[in-house]
């Protein structure tokens, strides 16, 4: 199984989440992200940190250690004004992940609930670990 990966599940996976479980399993083949994902994940690590009053440098490795494959914007850029026409106006910083999500015809990773009424194949944690039969 391949996924496309939103900030909130990556975030998830670095403060220690169940979002873990999933990118350890051995059904997950590979988790894809966009640069501008990837950024919003190191931009909101360093809040966490804060917030948590965790050292920030740890939070920071943790993120640069996910097994995430961030993907080139040319690799899904004709896809781009596709997904700003499903959630440009809901979300139109979602739109990169989605056009990712289409080029590469892979289910979104997300529990934004931006994502759910688009006619798209979508898992949020939850959801996608009772898919893998894992039960927590």
């Amino acid at each position: 199984m391949r996924l496309a990966a939103d900030a909130n599940v990556l975030l998830s996976a670095v403060i220690g989440g169940h979002a873990n479980l999933v990118l350890k399993h051995p059904k997950v083949q590979e988790v894809v992200t966009t640069g501008r994902t990837f950024a919003e994940v190191e931009e909101y690590a360093l809040i966490l940190a804060k917030k948590k009053r965790l050292p920030s440098d740890l939070l920071l490795l943790a993120v640069a250690s996910l097994p995430v494959t961030i993907v080139e914007r040319s690799e899904y850029s004709r896809r781009v004004p596709r997904a700003l026409k499903l959630i440009g106006q809901r979300d139109p910083d979602d739109a990169e992940l989605l056009a990712l999500a289409l080029q590469l015809q892979v289910p979104i990773w997300s529990n934004d609930r931006d994502f759910e009424s688009l006619n798209i194949e979508l898992f949020t944690i939850e959801s996608l670990l009772r898919e893998l039969g894992v039960i927590y």
